[in-house]
């Protein structure tokens, strides 16, 4: 039975799961609070450079083609895809850097030179990592988050003790240099939490990583939203920008409408994209099932201090992505996990799409966004915000040999208070609840409301986690579990 489906927010988990209800013969729309789509994701342009504003590594292509698939297209009907080669580089001092190259065999020879015996034992580490993203990826993430049964299988079992361990005990019994150990850590910060507070078994990030490598859509991961979004519009799905939920209305325990700009708009179901715990302070109290003490007490993924910046020349000595790693490691963690802090030497990330893309600046120009890591929650100012950029622009000059402050012709900033004013993230969050293993699938929150019929959640709160690849997953299962509650 055709139901009309109101879908809360335009990123990727809801641009997914529009594209699915869709093709079950449902009427979608999709009502985004900002004046462009993509959430996270958004893209914007200022004198002449564009950026992407949020995610920028493009990991698991085969998620993608497998989304694509799902409506016998392939990603290629919607976007180009080129593979980065280096994928990245790491610096740990001046002009002191590792480059990660775009097939293993070269990365083992990399590894071999810092580590003698570290190639094979790379191998090793590679291929369980592959085993676990055969079983992760191919088959655990497209569960729904009910049961714990949901994890027992004749092939998990065999795993057990790789939910007991964590990444970083595991790569440190094997690799010795500190260099080596961080660029084995780094995938798995993208799950949001400590590699030692992550179980052993996602350690099939480093498979994402070094197996299946780092690519770049042709014209940025805006390409990935436009391409999604012209499918739901193929699909006959609707998008209204500018539309900012007020309130979500129950009556006999079900949800019925939403409220926009003071108008009641007739909903037989709603789903929410938006941030999970926002979504439910639109429910009156009686019918929000997580307590704020709940939410208080979850592991966040962090926030970011965001720089988005436009230069009147080229950047000498630099890769399409870059870590800077020449500070503590251990201790920036730290400082966003165990003691809530601004940390005072930051790690740092930098990102010249431009160095791929050449319409992403100017002739001659160069565009760079530069993301340092926080703690959730933390306190955020202009003056903090300069002081940070100031630090990190300064290591990158020393670091990479180069003059560029006076070359700054855009520069604008990004950080907690954005993330909450923009998207409504819990405690100004970046990446949604990290994947720690008492948060890992059924211990996540619900895709489906417990208290409110007819009322779904999606996204990097719930099942199965954050990063864009999980959020494409994360709409097929709630489409999923809608089509299945209508059929009993």
């Amino acid at each position: 039975m055709k139901k009309t489906i109101s879908i809360i927010g335009s990123g990727f988990s809801a641009l997914a799961a529009s594209c699915y209800l869709a093709q079950q013969g449902h009427a979608i729309t999709i009502y985004e609070k900002n004046d462009s789509i993509g959430g996270r994701a958004r893209q914007f342009k200022s004198n002449g450079f564009t950026f992407d504003m949020g995610p920028s590594w493009y990991w698991m292509p085969d998620v993608f083609e497998r989304f694509f698939n799902d409506f016998d297209k392939s990603q290629s009907d919607y976007y180009e895809l080129l593979k980065l080669n280096p994928a990245y580089r790491v610096y740990f001092g001046i002009n002191d850097f590792i480059n990660i190259y775009d097939n293993l065999e070269a990365i083992k020879s990399t590894f071999e030179n810092v580590e003698k015996g570290s190639g094979q034992k790379l191998q090793t580490f590679i291929n369980q990592a592959k085993s676990n993203y055969d079983i992760a990826i191919k088959d655990l993430v497209y569960r729904p988050g009910i049961s714990p049964l949901e994890l027992i299988t004749p092939k998990t079992i065999l795993k057990l003790n790789q939910f007991l361990s964590n990444v970083s005990s595991d790569i440190r019994k094997e690799f010795k240099s500190e260099r080596l150990i961080q660029i084995l850590e780094f995938p798995v910060l993208f799950l949001g939490a400590k590699p030692s507070n992550t179980p052993s078994f996602y350690n099939f990030m480093n498979y994402a990583d070094f197996g299946l490598g780092t690519w770049h859509p042709k014209t940025g991961m805006f390409d990935v939203v436009r391409g999604i979004e012209k499918l739901a519009l193929e699909l006959g799905v609707t998008i209204k920008t500018n539309s900012s939920i007020e309130k979500i209305i129950v009556e006999n325990k079900t949800a019925t409408a939403i409220i926009i700009d003071g108008k009641t708009i007739k909903s037989d179901i709603v789903l929410s994209g938006a941030d999970y715990q926002h979504t439910e302070t639109l429910l009156e109290k009686e019918y929000r099932v997580y307590s704020e003490n709940y939410w208080e007490k979850r592991v966040f993924a962090p926030s970011s201090l965001l720089f988005f910046v436009g230069f009147d020349k080229k950047i000498e000595n630099i890769t399409h992505h870059a870590l800077f790693f020449d500070v503590d490691f251990n201790q920036h963690a730290a400082d966003i996990y165990d003691d809530p802090k601004w940390p005072e030497a930051p790690l740092f990330y930098a990102n010249f799409p431009s160095k791929t893309d050449s319409t992403a600046a100017p002739d001659g120009m160069e565009t760079g966004f530069f993301l340092i890591p926080l703690a959730p929650g933390i306190n955020d100012s202009e003056a903090l915000r300069e002081k940070y950029f100031e630090k990190i622009i300064t290591r990158f000059e020393q670091i990479t040999q180069q003059k560029i402050k006076n070359n700054i012709i855009f520069k604008k900033s990004f950080c907690k208070n954005d993330f909450v004013a923009d998207y409504n993230a819990y405690k100004g969050n970046a990446y949604g609840m990290a994947n720690t293993l008492l948060q890992t699938a059924f211990l996540r929150p619900k895709l489906k409301s417990k208290k409110v019929r007819n009322l779904y959640f999606t996204g990097q709160l719930t099942v199965p986690g954050p990063g864009v690849p999980p959020a494409l997953i994360s709409g097929k299962l709630v489409a999923e579990l809608i089509q299945k509650s209508l059929r009993s």
